[in-house]
């Protein structure tokens, strides 16, 4: 080999069926190349080549890598402990990419100042590595800046009034990788807060509030264009009095996140919110805690105490303190909780997320996009491999494919 030749790596990978997931294709073939799509299509259109490796699926489907934008933690890690448990950050990634997310945001709840500023430092450069599983795009930040009324499992005293100073602050602190922000839009100042975040590259999400339509449609003016986990931390509907709810139901220029762990939201909620909705503004998030992939017991989210049993997350007082589920479970309820059909149900999960993240080069299977893509069992609907950037990040063995080598050519 030549010095400093690169390895033009090609692989293929083919299964019963391709979840694009904008549409469904049969028997399915997508080509790797290096880290990106380089074809997908019928598998009679490709010819075998004697330099791809190839992966043969049988009774297997292919989607996007899926993209959580809303997890505070998995595999023991806390996105809102970073400070303590650095070391952690690779368990929650490889977690993860078991359960076939390739993308995610780690999300810290709102603490005292100086622990949040610590705590961003930290995440800030944990986000800026290449860990082992799932990739972190960058940091959301729920809160301080919320309503102590819908502080939901927060501490009541880590709320604070809106304070542009102590946003740059965060700004800073993370380095360049805060990405996202909710925020109440009933404070003072909360338009001011959406044009900083605008100027930043920062997603401004509405969320734990007691909005009326009025201070909702003024954020949204603004320039707002997420709800934070719709119907929790926030006003129910009413047939009189109009909220952050009923305006994100009905307001086509944001996209609503809803938790689909079957606890946070009674089935039926979920169905409405997918019916009111155009597809592409619902965004299906875990809202996981460190908890999820690891037993019952006792956890933490930022500053709190909670107790996980049976699988249920709450705190030491009994309230909802996030899931334990993640995506790979989620997006399949979709398609029972609602109307919806598996396409557009995978698009919740993955072309969604990334579109309101503003986000182009992952989320769906087309040539050009970036290798991120899980395969399922079409039985159990268990991940069988993940690829993360052209790299498999996880395999559940190798019974379940067949493997040609190729012979990978020098560039």
């Amino acid at each position: 080999m030549k010095k400093n030749a690169v390895v033009r790596k090609r692989v293929l990978y083919t299964v019963d069926y391709c979840l694009t997931p904008l549409k469904v294709l049969d028997k399915c073939a997508v080509l790797q190349d290096n880290d990106r799509i380089l074809a997908i299509g019928g598998v009679s259109a490709f010819t075998r080549d004697k330099d791809v490796d190839i992966y043969e699926f049988e009774d297997a489907y292919i989607t996007p890598g899926f993209i959580d934008s809303h997890i505070h933690g998995a595999g023991g890690f806390d996105s809102s402990q970073a400070v303590a448990q650095p070391e952690m950050f690779a368990e929650m990634s490889t977690t993860l990419a078991q359960r076939g997310v390739t993308s995610f945001v780690p999300t810290v709840v709102a603490d005292s100042t100086d622990a949040m500023i610590a705590n961003l430092d930290v995440l800030g450069k944990l986000c800026a590595s290449t860990p082992p599983g799932a990739e972190a795009l960058g940091i959301h930040m729920e809160g301080p800046f919320l309503n102590r009324l819908k502080a939901g499992s927060m501490m009541h005293d880590s709320m604070k009034e809106i304070d542009l100073g102590l946003v740059r602050a965060f700004i800073a602190a993370a380095a360049g990788k805060l990405i996202k922000m909710t925020f109440a839009p009933e404070l003072e100042n909360s338009e001011k807060l959406v044009e900083l975040l605008i100027e930043n590259n920062i997603l401004p999400s509405m969320g734990h509030s007691i909005a009326d339509d009025k201070s909702t449609l003024r954020a949204i003016d603004a320039g707002a264009r997420c709800v934070t986990h719709l119907f929790n931390g926030m006003p129910p509907l009413h047939q009189r009095d109009q909220s952050l709810t009923s305006v994100a139901l009905t307001d086509e220029r944001v996209a609503i996140e809803l938790i689909l762990d079957g606890m946070h939201l009674n089935p039926r909620i979920v169905d409405m919110a997918c019916r009111c909705k155009p597809i592409g503004k619902v965004i299906g998030i875990s809202d996981a805690v460190q908890a999820a992939g690891l037993p019952d017991g006792n956890y933490t989210i930022g500053p709190t105490e909670i107790v996980v049993k049976n699988g249920s997350s709450r705190t030491t007082k009994g309230v909802l303190a996030g899931t334990t589920q993640l995506l790979d479970r989620s997006w399949r309820e979709l398609t029972s909780y609602s109307h919806m059909k598996a396409t557009s149900a995978a698009a919740c999960v993955t072309i969604n997320p990334a579109a309101t993240l503003n986000i182009t080069d992952r989320g769906n299977l087309q040539p050009g996009k970036r290798a991120d893509f899980a395969i399922f069992s079409k039985t159990t609907n268990l991940p069988l491999m993940t690829v993360r950037c052209g790299e498999i990040v996880y395999n559940a063995g190798a019974e379940n494919y067949r493997f040609t080598q190729g012979h990978q050519q020098d560039q």
